[in-house]
């Protein structure tokens, strides 16, 4: 499955469409999304952002050996992009030092 996280962009032919964090995080626990593309500003900063969701990833992946899918950051917000991308590069170290990729 692919996960698309937005607010406002038209979703991709093929993607699953969620407006918030904990719609992509319940849909990560089932272990069955292979790419997930994350917007930032999703409207309303108290239901979180997608740097929440990035953050969950890493948690997991650290903690709970979770296989991260494909993630790609397609936000507009320059610097909230550069803070989601680091998260992502993180999510990269932790898989690959178990032998798991991502892109």
């Amino acid at each position: 499955m692919r996960v698309f996280l937005d607010d406002e962009r038209a979703t991709p032919e093929g993607w699953v469409r969620v407006y918030w964090p904990d719609e992509a995080i319940a849909l990560l626990e089932t272990g069955t999304v292979t790419e997930i593309s994350l917007d930032h500003d999703l409207g309303d900063d108290a239901r979180g952002t997608g740097y929440d969701v990035v953050l969950w990833i890493e948690e997991a992946v650290a903690l709970r050996g979770f296989r991260p899918p494909v993630i790609t950051v397609h936000s507009a917000n320059a610097s909230a992009r550069e803070k989601m991308l680091a998260g992502v590069r993180s999510i990269e170290r932790h898989a690959s030092g178990r032998g798991n990729q991502t892109s």
